[in-house]
């Protein structure tokens, strides 16, 4: 019985992943960038709404690098598992 490894991504997906998810993290950390009361929006301070508009792009970020990491093996599998096909 051989067995089989499971194939790797290529290295540029994962320096994509790796740069999409510093972007989510760096915008969070930066707080010399957003530490300020202007631009106003409304009567709410920069601080505020740079974090709340963060948040989804965060969200955006991190859906888009788990879909680029995950499996094409895996995709198949799970549909195969969801039409109640063959395993």
């Amino acid at each position: 019985m051989t067995h089989h490894s499971p194939r790797r991504s290529h290295t540029a997906v994962w320096v994509l992943v790796t740069i999409l998810l510093a972007v989510a993290v760096g915008g969070t950390l930066a707080v010399p960038i957003y530490a300020r009361s202007t631009p106003a929006l409304g009567s709410f301070p920069f601080f505020y709404w740079y974090q709340l508009l963060l948040v989804p792009v965060v969200a955006i970020l991190a859906g888009i690098a788990y879909l680029l990491t995950r499996s094409p093996d895996r995709e198949a599998a799970s549909r195969a598992d969801a039409s109640g096909g063959p395993r």
